[in-house]
């Protein structure tokens, strides 16, 4: 015969740590506040577009900006179509056309026909760090918004754009863990106070999504589609990556990186000025470059037939180069 001891008696689990508690609920207070300030301003958009012959359709998310009836969303939505349908949870369904669409960014602004949106108020992604507690929200289905929560995982991210020859890198791309549902493109990426913070625009990865910033970048973008339709960009004909400067530049000018030309395209504004690949850009009209990002800043706009002053070392000196940019062709 085999001796069995008594079974320890279970003794029950002592309350949660009231802290736990506390975290938890400001945590769950904090995504559903920033949920029920936006969805009502988060739209779902349909589109047709002709594809060999056949009527495709599409769908994703906006969002609604000022000024009242305009609405922000990724320009991959909206490709091929010129017009189509938004419709807001409390069931307003409006017809829309698409005002411009600026593939380089991957935004576009739709204006709706009547109906006068809420729009949603703009926070500012150069202030958002890794880590911080993200919420995305889409329409997908026009009727209930999405809501999936997470942080911010990665910033400063690279994603690759194209609009015909023309490619570009759309920089200080935010990477999330919130989960991204189909639909979601264009939607909203907001920080827990309900201020938008980035645009989606595409899954990264299983777990991961990537938001296009709001920031004076973007803001510059959507002030061009919305007055002009399309974005001006100045074309200089080189190909760069952040470089580390010498101890004693770095010193000098008060910043430890440029951008150097590590490719140079032949009859580019770029080549005729004299440029040479191994140069390294340091400002462009006084204004301080560090980076492809910077440079890019910088040729959005007015920069188009103007001539502009580039700061470059090269072989340890200092040099200024004037440039004449001409129009980008897409």
């Amino acid at each position: 015969m085999v001796a069995l001891s008594q079974a320890p008696l279970l003794r029950p689990l002592p309350d949660d740590d009231p802290d736990d508690a506390e975290a938890l609920d400001a945590y769950s207070a904090a995504v559903s506040s920033a949920a029920e300030r936006l969805i009502p301003s988060v739209a779902s958009l349909r589109v047709s577009r002709q594809v060999g012959g056949w009527t495709a359709a599409g769908s994703g998310s906006a969002v609604a900006i000022e000024p009242v009836g305009h609405l922000v969303t990724s320009a991959h939505v909206v490709a091929g179509s010129g017009r189509g349908t938004a419709t807001f949870v409390d069931g307003s369904e409006l017809s829309f056309e698409v005002v411009g669409r600026d593939a380089l960014s991957d935004l576009a602004v739709v204006r709706t026909a009547g109906g006068t949106p809420h729009p949603a108020p703009f926070g500012d992604a150069a202030r958002l760090r890794v880590g911080q507690l993200v919420v995305a929200i889409g329409n997908p289905l026009g009727f209930a918004g999405t809501v999936t929560a997470g942080v911010v995982s990665a910033l400063g991210r690279s994603l690759a754009a194209r609009d015909g020859r023309a490619s570009r890198l759309v920089e200080n791309v935010i990477q999330t863990d919130a989960a991204l549902n189909p639909g979601n493109s264009g939607g909203a990426l907001a920080d827990s106070h309900g201020r938008v913070v980035g645009i989606n625009t595409a899954v990264a990865g299983i777990g991961l999504g990537l938001a296009v910033p709001i920031d004076r970048s973007t803001r510059r973008i959507l002030d061009s589609l919305i007055v002009d339709g399309r974005v001006r960009r100045a074309f200089l004909g080189i190909v760069g990556g952040t470089r580390p400067l010498g101890d004693a530049l770095a010193e000098r000018l008060g910043r430890r990186r440029g951008l150097e030309v590590v490719q140079l395209m032949a009859q580019s504004p770029a080549a005729a000025a004299g440029l040479r690949v191994g140069d390294v850009v340091v400002e462009v009209d006084g204004a301080p470059i560090e980076g492809v990002a910077d440079l890019q800043r910088r040729l959005i706009g007015d920069a188009v037939g103007r001539r502009i002053d580039l700061r470059i070392e090269r072989g340890g000196e200092l040099r200024s180069v004037s440039i004449s940019p001409v129009e980008l062709a897409v």
